[in-house]
């Protein structure tokens, strides 16, 4: 029987690559997207595409409901990936701005996970992917609120983990450190929308060290890798039959990891500065 995953935020980047990936495996691919015009793009090619926008909970109801109906009401893996960025110091952080990034990030990933747990349940199996970060690992500044989302996954995904397992259901994090996607350009919208960097008291950090990376960005980030290196990891989260709890992408991850076990607060606040 052919097996079935629902990858979410498949427009472009990891969950597009991610949908090729696996479809070139042998599954049968829904590569969800938040717009309606993305998904008409992905069934041009040849994809089942249903809409789901985390921030819309009606459309995650029906784009489960798209998928099961077509599967016979299996799933066998859900991969959550979709997510924005919202730059910008945490004393600059409207409480509106840490709610839209939280049911972005957090809630819609959520809410589409309970859905799913039934179903994965009744036939006794089922693999949950999510696609954290290394600032779920860590933390950086002017990223204080990606950082949360990211944290909460984990924290939320470590305790699936251990409540699932009786069920037959394994819960995997990916944790990506830079990853060569368009999420730095799609936050540019979150950024002026939520943050009012001309009237904060760091506006000249801003404007030497925020702006010009957001809107006019030079290359790539150290340890940057193409978004198949995700699409690796996810392969074996998926298809191993003992799947890891956690799979680094990027030396980057790989350090926040060490940081994190070996170094204490004081340490990694100072190498963190220097970032």
């Amino acid at each position: 029987m052919q097996k079935s995953i629902l990858i979410t935020g498949c427009s472009s980047g990891i969950g597009y690559d991610a949908a090729h990936g696996l479809r070139a495996r042998g599954w049968r691919v829904f590569a969800a997207c938040r717009q309606e015009a993305d998904c008409a793009r992905l069934r041009g090619e040849g994809f089942d595409s249903p809409r789901i926008d985390y921030c819309d909970e009606t459309s995650i109801a029906a784009g489960l409901t798209e998928v099961l109906e077509v599967t016979g009401g299996r799933l066998d893996a859900l991969f959550n990936n979709g997510a924005h960025q919202l730059t910008g110091a945490v004393e600059d952080l409207p409480s509106d701005g840490l709610r839209a990034i939280f049911q972005a990030n957090v809630f819609g990933w959520h809410e589409l996970t309970r859905q799913v747990i039934p179903v994965m349940r009744a036939q006794g199996s089922g693999r949950i992917v999510q696609c954290s970060s290394t600032l779920g690992l860590v933390y950086m500044n002017w990223r204080g609120a990606y950082a949360a989302t990211k944290h909460a996954v984990e924290a939320l995904s470590d305790t699936m983990r251990i409540e699932l397992a009786p069920a037959g259901i394994d819960v995997v994090l990916i944790e990506p450190g830079p990853i060569t996607t368009a999420l730095r350009e799609k936050g540019i919208v979150y950024f002026e929308r939520y943050i009012d960097w001309r009237n904060s008291p760091r506006r000249a950090d801003y404007e030497a060290k925020i702006l010009p990376r957001m809107y006019h960005p030079s290359g790539k980030d150290m340890f940057e890798l193409p978004p198949e290196a995700v699409t690796r990891r996810l392969i074996h989260a998926v298809e191993s039959p003992r799947p890891r709890a956690r799979y680094y992408v990027t030396g980057a991850t790989w350090i926040a990891g060490l940081l994190r076990r070996v170094l204490g607060t004081r340490a990694t606040d100072a190498i963190i500065r220097r970032i």
